[in-house]
């Protein structure tokens, strides 16, 4: 049955034919519609188009049967016209043979012009990117009607969403001179001011419930206050309809199941200011009564209402009682739901009912439909182009035919964001992840989405000081692979993706300083296990050779070499997160006339040689940016008691005697060189991070940090070693630095100036002598872009710490307080850069305002 709209096209045909079979000598009977056979098909009027395309658009093809006058020419003008690259279209007969049943026709049309550029105006450069990402707009596309109210209504609706709701758009179409047939178009947007919310009025709030506590339910709908400081103040219209919704469930979390908007009305106050009138009726407010479980076989009602924990006469808030039952709620916190997914029922289901009412009390059963346990079935990996799947599989702790953890599948997602492969923002996203589940064969599918972003850095610098030249060149390859070594292809510029580390550093400043440094690691040894693998290597040279003071000779230096290897392993107890390292180091310093004031001898060898085990637990959702979990790590490095098995005393005149025991040992006329031949101390270290994310729909982070360390002696008569201490204060850089050290920064005060020094009788004048340090750091993080090109987020800090020479002179809160506030850029190429500003309260000569700037590491 012919459409309407079909029934007019094929009359307004019927008169076109009419005329051209006049104009042309076609005799058509029209009262007696007859079949004929299509001879042939011709086009004019088209130029972008070919004349095969066109006539296949139409759908008339030669040898088809039709019927003239008839619907199937009828049809083929609305095909064409449909298609929207014509302005005008017309289908005529061009001959006809009765004789030979035979009928030949004519298609003309009239092409819409091409757009050969679509342009912007009144808009910022960043937007125009936005924008034509939105609108999808090509050239040598059409342009209609259609096409322009449809991209002024997105335009539109994109400044709407910024808060600009009197946007103005007014497409411009212009002929372009140079290309035939074709014409520019130009959106003019007057976007106008932005309009924000002044005010806020709650009506019909009960006196239980702030106004501040409904202001901060509304996430996106915020008035000016000042507790609003830190979020904007547009109206946005998308976002409004989930607000009220929010603004209604605040209510329904105090106990007023129903509560109900009776009215809202958005009214201009002043020019580009709203405000808002939100008229609710909150109701009666309501107690849980009697909660009752059904259908529950695996776990007792006890301990489901452990879970739950609502209490008789508790306020009936429907909202957290939710959150218990199916999710939602704080991180890491436990719900009904996740402990039934922990055992595998994927396919768990509770729903509560309201049984009954009386008064302001509720009665609810909570009934279970548990199912049956899933079983895990396709682990997918997608996205890995660069990373060999195997490294991101042994990182996931579901494995086919497992049964199916939620546990276990949150913590696979977050040891993909944290692998340093991925975008860890793109991983713990929605689309990072899909789960596929099978009721009918009780099984599921994960499909973990990885997105690859480079990983590898280079560091070349290069600059004039001091009338000499210093240079750094570095490279660390973060996704190296030793078994595509021989593969052919895999130079590229070297074999990737094992998550391998592979890193080379050179420093020079010409005949003054030199240093070369390798290190490589791998995170999973052989592949097979969770044990890593770590070895570095290190050489150091310094001279008084020095430009800046025209001195060229090389009769002082010292010389350091260093080795160190690592093992580290994953725990199963207390947890997974608990990670076991132990490191053997080798490092030796060989000084030829250096200087007796800088070190503590001037000609000699010592000899450090240590075992270093580390006790860590790191539950971070990802490197760059954490938003939760905790770093904790605790460490205690020993060497050899070297001066307990000592029993020899040395006289003035340089002879030794046998002094019977190591406590009888006098080491006043020991020089330098036999005493510290051999280093000996043990240290401990504590470092603790905590990261905390305050607000649900905010990226603003807590990060809490401890720190702590004490570099103890086995012999109080020999003391302290002179190796291995702490120097606090300044940025955390080292510099040039060489001497067995750990530097702790301290923004806000100058490089090391809260170290203690003390005379040494070896050397002339003083030398730092930092034993116990602690220090204490609060730091508010927001992000400002989180992509895989770039990380940058913005932090203010507060911070207190210091170091004291005795652990008999530690205290612990004596500390010397700085604030301040800084921004880290994290580029996948150079690694984390940052600047911070810090002003120290306690300290008016190495306090006071200063500037820190880092290089690829963390405070």
């Amino acid at each position: 049955m012919m459409t309407g709209r079909l029934k007019w096209v094929t009359f307004v045909l019927l008169l076109l034919w009419a005329a051209a079979a006049r104009a042309q000598g076609v005799v058509v009977d029209y009262s007696s519609p007859r079949k004929y056979i299509v001879g042939g098909v011709r086009v004019e009027g088209n130029n972008s188009f070919g004349e095969n395309q066109i006539i296949q658009l139409s759908g008339l093809r030669k040898g088809a049967e039709v019927t003239v006058p008839g619907d199937q020419t009828a049809a083929a003008i609305n095909r064409l016209w449909l298609q929207g690259y014509f302005q005008d279209v017309a289908v005529s007969i061009d001959s006809l043979s009765a004789a030979k049943d035979s009928v030949w026709f004519l298609i003309s049309i009239k092409e819409r012009p091409r757009v050969s550029a679509w342009t912007f105006t009144g808009v910022k450069s960043g937007e125009k990117k936005d924008l034509q990402e939105r609108l999808s707009l090509r050239r040598g596309g059409e342009f209609s009607e259609y096409v322009s109210k449809t991209s002024s209504d997105i335009i539109s609706r994109f400044y709407k969403e910024k808060g600009f709701l009197n946007v103005k758009v007014t497409p411009e179409v212009t002929r372009d001179t140079m290309i035939r047939n074709a014409i520019r178009v130009n959106f003019a947007v007057d976007k106008g001011k932005k309009v924000k919310i002044k005010d806020i009025n709650f009506i019909g709030r009960p006196d239980d419930i702030s106004e501040f506590k409904l202001a901060r339910s509304m996430k996106k709908t915020k008035a000016r206050k000042l507790y609003n400081f830190f979020s904007s103040k547009k109206f946005n219209e998308k976002e409004y309809p989930n607000d009220k919704k929010n603004l209604i469930s605040t209510y329904n979390e105090a106990g007023y199941r129903d509560a109900r908007l009776l009215r809202d009305s958005i009214y201009y106050v002043e020019e580009n200011r709203l405000g808002i009138d939100l008229d609710t009726d909150p109701g009666k407010k309501y107690y849980f009564r009697n909660i009752t479980w059904t259908g529950n076989s695996i776990y007792t009602s006890d301990q489901l209402s452990q879970i739950l924990q609502i209490k008789k006469g508790d306020v009936y808030d429907m909202v957290t009682m939710q959150k218990r039952l199916t999710g939602g709620g704080k991180q890491n916190e436990l719900d009904v739901s996740k402990m039934y997914r922990d055992n595998g029922y994927l396919f768990f289901n509770v729903q509560a009912v309201e049984t009954n009412i009386q008064g302001d009390s509720v009665d609810v059963e909570m009934r279970i439909v548990e199912g049956k346990q899933a079983t895990l079935n396709n682990i997918v990996i997608n996205g890995n182009d660069l990373t060999n799947e195997r490294v991101v599989r042994r990182q996931v702790m579901t494995r086919p035919g497992y049964l199916f953890s939620q546990s276990d599948f949150e913590r696979s997602v977050r040891e993909i964001a944290s692998l340093g492969q991925f975008d860890p923002e793109a991983a713990m996203s929605p689309e990072g992840w899909t789960m596929v589940p099978d009721p009918n064969n009780n099984t599921v599918d994960i499909i973990y989405n990885v997105t690859e972003k480079p990983s590898s850095q280079l560091e070349l610098s290069g600059g004039w000081g001091g009338n000499t030249f210093v240079a750094t060149a570095g490279v660390s390859f973060n996704n190296f692979s030793t078994r595509r070594l021989f593969e052919k292809g895999a130079w590229r510029p070297v074999p990737l993706g094992d998550a391998q580390n592979l890193a080379f550093r050179f420093q020079t400043s010409g005949t003054y300083y030199t240093a070369v440094s390798a290190s490589f690691s791998e995170p999973w040894l052989f592949g097979k296990k969770p044990t890593s693998l770590s070895l570095s290597a290190y050489y150091t040279r310094q001279t008084n050779s020095y430009l800046a003071w025209n001195i060229l000779s090389h009769d002082r230096q010292m010389e350091v070499y260093g080795f160190s290897a690592g093992l580290g392993t994953r725990l199963k107890w207390p947890d997974n997160y608990f990670v076991l390292y132990n490191q053997l180091s080798w490092q030796t310093y060989k000084l030829t006339n250096w200087y007796s004031n800088y070190f503590i001898f001037d000609d000699g060898i010592a000899h450090n040689l240590s075992y270093t085990v580390t006790l860590s637990r790191n539950s971070t959702d990802q490197q760059i940016f954490p938003r939760v979990g905790e770093d904790i790590s605790l460490s205690l490095s020993l060497t050899p008691p070297y001066s307990l098995f000592r029993h020899m005393n040395k006289t003035a005149d340089g002879d030794w005697v046998d002094a019977g025991s190591w406590r009888n040992v006098n080491y006043d006329n020991w020089t330098a060189q036999e005493r510290y031949r051999w280093v000996e101390y043990h240290k401990w270290s504590f470092k603790a991070n905590f990261y905390q994310k305050l607000f649900p729909t905010l990226d603003f982070v807590l990060r809490t940090r401890i720190q702590f360390g004490y570099l103890g002696y086995y012999n109080r008569k020999w003391g302290y070693s002179p190796f291995e201490g702490f120097w606090v204060g300044g940025d955390g850089m080292t510099g040039y630095n060489t001497y067995g050290t750990e530097v702790i920064s301290m923004r806000g005060y100058q490089n090391y100036s809260l170290t203690p020094t003390t005379n040494s009788q070896y050397a002339t004048g003083t030398a730092y002598a930092g034993n116990v340090y602690d220090k204490f750091t609060v730091e508010l993080r927001y992000p400002i872009i989180m992509q895989p090109q770039s990380t940058i987020f913005a932090l203010v800090f507060l911070e207190g710490g210091n170091c004291w020479a005795d652990i008999r002179d530690f205290r612990p809160f004596q500390i010397k307080r700085s604030a301040g506030v800084g921004v880290r850029v994290f580029l996948p190429v150079v690694g984390l850069l940052g600047v911070d500003w810090g002003y120290g309260f306690d300290d008016p000569v190495n306090g006071g305002s200063q500037f820190h700037f880092m290089i690829g590491q963390e405070f």
